[in-house]
């Protein structure tokens, strides 16, 4: 089946300089991303001789990665098999994970894990010295390795770090924005990437091969996990490029992000609730229990909608996650949660603490090979921003961090670091479409197409609410694209505006509930699975494209 869904999705987003004009630097590989994904591609790379740049929006010690909380799956445990784990990640994936990809990342986690330890990760250990294992929802073994209780993210990226400036041949930019993919014309390879270095120079890095690693979407909605730099620029960048994006409905919410007014939406990682914290209404009812045989460690999607639930049902804004009942000290367990509550006076030996869900996870993205391989040739994608069929419909706990190390390596291991001509002679300069000056209040507009998203394409979703965001954003895109600036801010605000009109087309055309996307007029689910596919194509202007859905099916049967 294919739809065309009439989104005009400007080609390159304005600039103020002609590429054939600028700095040219040349490199073997351009990576864009630092985290786990970025960082271990760059390294795999650079060991084989590739000369490797590696793009960070802030400094490189501060990524995605460095968000993350719970930890990395690995099957470590004497009780546990690669099987059983395949099991788990298939079943979570409600029918659309592809089982070849799922074995080969999760049979590479123990050589991922020796890898972080052999860089300096610290990972917590039990009594007897070996690596203490969790548990978290949608396992059902203890093969969560962690750090520092609930600092896994901050471990793992000082340990990748110290590998960036250990390994000759990469050269990090900090403080830097990727701007656009450079192609050849007529759907010709990569060529390299436009890019603003941190004192506001226009570059092009040129380089036969360019990685996306950008992380999430997260700062679409109100509520997320995600830092502040999670604004979709990679996928953005793709679908302008003309890359091939699949499964953009699905978008993973995690149950529990702390909420209190004024506070940061920090996530409470999946580790509590698997040491024992129980999830509580206003009232004091645990509610997960009757919902769900796994209560609460149910599949995140399953908890989330069943939060948002309780809180219309009991008209409250958060339900409460009572620790009381975890063995030993929780606020010694979990120190970096304890600090955040302690700071709003919150005591997590005593009190509950005030959890709602928020955008965590971005389950589709670019269709990758898990090696980053993409529709055009010379662009890669890995981690989140990559769609490689592993998570399938909806994302099991502490998946994530494992993807990127495994399909970090994997595609820096076969990045070509081919020889490419200087001449930039070929490359055509992007459009400069008239500009109207206007005054356009960007940061109003982000406000509202957060809570746009938030309230139409988040935990629950409807036919006529996607319309009605589509109509809306479509109505902002234009405007954005034509009448925007050509700073960073508003670059970012175009891929976000992009990206959500990208993913409400996706959402609506899923005429079923699956995983992390459920439609209040489509509850059920479909007995065939099926993927989304999102297409750009030449539009009538030689500037935009539109964009054209397909389905495409998959091995994968939906679990009974």
């Amino acid at each position: 089946m294919t739809d065309l869904v009439s989104v005009n999705v400007a080609r390159r987003q304005p600039l103020a300089c002609d590429p054939n004009r600028i700095a040219v630097l040349p490199f073997d590989a351009v990576i864009i991303g630092a985290g786990a994904a970025g960082a271990t591609c760059a390294m795999a790379a650079a060991r084989r001789g590739l000369r490797v740049a590696v793009m960070a929006k802030g400094p490189h010690a501060q990524s995605n990665t460095g968000w993350a909380r719970g930890g990395i799956a690995a099957v470590l445990g004497e009780d546990d098999s690669f099987e059983r784990h395949v099991t788990d990640t298939i079943a979570c994936g409600c029918g659309l994970s592809d089982r070849t990809v799922v074995e080969r990342i999760v049979q590479g986690a123990p050589e991922a894990i020796n890898e972080l330890i052999a860089l300096g990760a610290r990972f917590d250990r039990s009594s007897g010295g070996g690596l203490a294992l969790g548990l978290e929802g949608g396992h059902t073994r203890h093969r969560i390795v962690h750090a520092g209780g609930d600092a896994t993210g901050v471990e793992v990226q000082q340990a990748l770090e110290q590998g960036l400036e250990g390994t000759p041949g990469i050269t990090c930019f900090d403080d830097a924005s990727a701007i656009d993919i450079v192609r050849l014309p007529d759907g010709g390879p990569v060529r390299g990437l436009l890019a603003e270095l941190s004192g506001g120079d226009i570059v092009l890095l040129e380089a036969p091969d360019v990685v996306l690693a950008t992380g999430g979407a997260g700062q679409i909605w109100r509520e997320t996990t995600n830092p502040v730099h999670a604004t979709a620029d990679g996928l953005a960048i793709a679908l302008r490029a003309g890359a091939t994006a699949r499964d953009l409905e699905f978008v993973q919410f995690h149950p529990t992000c702390l909420y209190i007014a004024g506070a940061a939406r920090i996530l409470i990682s999946e580790i509590v609730r698997g040491s024992g914290a129980v999830l509580r209404d206003r009232t004091g009812e645990a509610f997960m229990a009757s919902l769900h045989p796994d209560a609460d460690l149910a599949p995140r999607d399953v908890v989330s909608r069943a939060i948002a639930e309780r809180m219309h049902d009991t008209g409250a804004t958060n339900v409460l996650l009572d620790l009381k009942d975890i063995e030993g000290d929780p606020a010694a367990r979990f120190p970096g949660i304890a600090q955040a509550c302690g700071q709003f006076g919150l005591d997590i030996r005593r009190d509950p603490i005030p959890v709602r869900p928020g955008a965590h996870y971005m389950v589709g993205g670019v269709r990758a090979t898990l090696d980053g391989r993409t529709s055009i040739e010379g662009l890669h994608a890995i981690g989140e921003c990559a769609s490689t069929s592993l998570h399938g419909a909806n994302r099991m706990a502490s998946n994530s961090l494992l993807e990127c190390l495994v399909a970090g390596r994997a595609c820096g291991d076969g990045l070509a670091g081919a020889d490419m001509p200087r001449s930039l002679a070929d490359v055509p300069p992007p459009p400069r479409p008239d500009r109207v000056h206007a005054n356009v209040n960007q940061v109003d507009m982000l406000y509202a197409l957060k809570s746009l998203m938030w309230r139409e394409s988040g935990v629950h979703r409807s036919g006529a609410g996607l319309e009605e965001a589509a109509a809306q954003l479509d109505f902002w895109l234009d405007v954005a694209q034509r009448l925007g600036g050509v700073d960073r801010q508003s670059r970012e605000l175009r891929n976000m505006l992009l990206v959500a009109r990208s993913v409400c087309a996706c959402a609506a055309q899923r005429c079923e509930s699956r995983g992390g996307h459920f439609r209040t007029d489509y509850p059920d689910t479909h007995a065939v699975a099926q993927h989304t596919l999102l297409t750009p194509c030449r539009g009538d202007d030689d500037a935009l494209t539109t964009l054209a859905l397909e389905r495409e099916s998959t091995e994968c049967s939906t679990p009974a």
